[in-house]
């Protein structure tokens, strides 16, 4: 289980938290609960998020990957824009460099394909990030299968990040794609937790059979539906954060999986 450092931002995602002791609280909690994945962005309250985690945790463990993304900013509360010209994309590497203190991140992701600029002139300017050693590995978010394959012509594509949860599977020939191709897939918006909690009852019926919670059951069939899956929940809350990481040790059955699948 893996943590998205997102909510650790306000409610809109436009600034630092009301309580920032507590983000940075949280942080390390997840650390603490053994997780060694953090998911943050540039665009995620102008690099409020990448602040907080340098605050928390640098110097960061040998064993702990952060990665971070370029290609898109916010505009307004909780709307973004693709923005994808290669000196834009450079520009966000070197402020999330020095936002997380580091030399090299270690999973660099292209946010968005900005439609208005060529998609392999956005795919160079990673090239040349990872070439000039600013990035370790690169990876893709929100894309299809002829995106993925279009890219790995010109960058080794470590990780397609894209959003999926067992009420919206929109893109699972994507999943599909990165099993066969064993590149890591890296669920966003994993939980949708009040709509899960009514869809049709059976989140929350399987939730009543297993002493979880809704939110433990979604993250749980995503683990159970693929060996190359990681989601990446996101939480302002230590509570949360401890009830997401404990959901890596709930396993359904086959007939809850098969319940929840027809949800699709």
């Amino acid at each position: 289980m893996s943590f998205g450092a997102m909510r650790l931002s306000d409610a809109d995602i436009w600034g630092p938290p009301a309580d920032r002791d507590r983000a940075v609280q949280v942080a390390r909690r997840a650390v603490e609960l053994g997780v060694d994945h953090i998911d943050t962005a540039d665009s995620y309250a102008f690099g409020v998020t990448e602040d907080i985690l340098r605050e928390a945790l640098h110097p960061y463990p040998d064993h702990l990957l952060i990665a971070t993304k370029a290609g898109q900013a916010q505009v307004r509360p909780r709307e973004w824009e693709a923005v994808g010209r290669p000196a834009y994309l450079r520009q966000q590497c070197e402020a999330s460099l020095r936002r997380l203190n580091v030399d090299r991140i270690g999973l660099f992701y292209l946010h968005r394909i900005d439609p208005l600029v060529p998609f392999e002139d956005q795919l160079g300017a990673m090239k040349e990030l990872q070439d000039d050693g600013k990035i370790a590995h690169f990876g893709l978010s929100t894309v299809t299968v002829e995106q993925i394959e279009s890219a790995r012509a010109i960058i080794d594509v470590a990780a397609v990040q894209n959003l999926f949860n067992v009420a919206n599977r929109i893109g699972e020939d994507v999943l599909d794609h990165c099993e066969r191709e064993r590149i890591p897939f890296v669920a966003w918006f994993p939980i949708m937790n009040g709509e899960l909690a009514r869809a049709g009852g059976v989140v929350a019926e399987v939730a009543a059979e297993t002493g979880s919670t809704p939110a433990q059951v979604a993250l749980a069939w995503l683990l159970a539906r693929s060996d190359v899956m990681c989601p990446i929940p996101g939480t302002s809350s230590i509570g949360h954060l401890e009830q997401n990481v404990a959901a890596s040790a709930l396993r359904l059955t086959d007939e809850q999986i098969a319940r929840l699948n027809r949800l699709a």
